[in-house]
């Protein structure tokens, strides 16, 4: 495995049932990179997302042929605990998500189920993701009142300052801002940006223009194939494949 890869995917086949969703995956995750998956509605990009921290095993009757290495190791094998992996690997959901409980409970609810239910190590804890998630000046003076208050894009904040405390390696972020208005689109941008520092970002966008923002690497998916994958700037202004061309270019799609 070379040195800066993060996830291998070897020949990976994903069925719902019979129905073939991804055929064929080979493909590998820099650290410390931001990577996008881009195509269609039902090209597999947000299956293939949830993969990586086996979030689709939640649904009857699916099934994974091949390997997907995470630091080396097959994710899928048979002594890995589903609960670790995710630990690892946190996700940020399309539409703001938060628990019904308090700003400071969203935070310290998984940590203090798993390791952390020191007072003060709970208090650092909070402010820390919060601070990560460049939302803790705006609630810094509400930690006690309900996640519910918050508008939709300091939710979408709370989730993922809420997937940080858990202190993964990877953040996979499913159309994050796709339910947000265009300023509190741009403030998690500029998070993502300040976030690859620390972690590994795989994020899915139907938007090009984000794509092309904010991603250091872009791959391009249709009807459940790889087609393309390369450094951003090469996919979006010299693609090898015309069908990537096509797409980015809303020829098709």
């Amino acid at each position: 495995m070379e040195e800066n890869h993060i996830i291998n995917l070897h020949n990976v086949n994903f069925y719902y049932g019979q129905v073939k969703a991804l055929t064929d995956i080979n493909m590998a995750f820099e650290k410390n990179k931001v990577t996008a998956l881009i195509g269609p509605s039902g090209c597999g990009k947000s299956t293939l997302l949830r993969l990586l921290n086996r979030m689709n095993d939640l649904i009857d009757g699916t099934r994974v042929e091949g390997e997907i290495l995470f630091e080396g190791k097959n994710i899928y094998s048979a002594d890995i605990d589903p609960v670790e992996v995710r630990k690892k690997i946190g996700m940020v959901f399309q539409k703001p998500n938060p628990f019904p409980k308090t700003i400071y409970n969203n935070i310290t609810y998984g940590p203090s189920l798993i390791w952390a239910n020191d007072k003060n190590d709970l208090d650092e804890l909070v402010e820390h993701s919060l601070r990560q998630a460049v939302l803790w000046d705006e609630v810094k003076d509400i930690l006690n009142k309900s996640a519910m208050t918050l508008s939709g894009g300091q939710q979408q904040r709370l989730c993922i300052a809420r997937a940080l405390a858990m202190k993964p390696d990877i953040l996979l972020m499913d159309e994050p801002t796709s339910a947000l208005d265009p300023i509190s689109t741009a403030k998690i941008e500029e998070l993502i940006e300040e976030l690859k520092k620390n972690y590994t970002i795989i994020i899915v966008t139907h938007n090009m223009q984000q794509a092309a923002r904010i991603s250091d690497e872009t791959a391009f998916f249709y009807i459940g194939k790889l087609i393309e994958y390369n450094k951003t700037e090469k996919i979006f202004t010299k693609p090898d494949v015309k069908h990537t061309e096509d797409y980015i270019t809303g020829r098709f799609g």
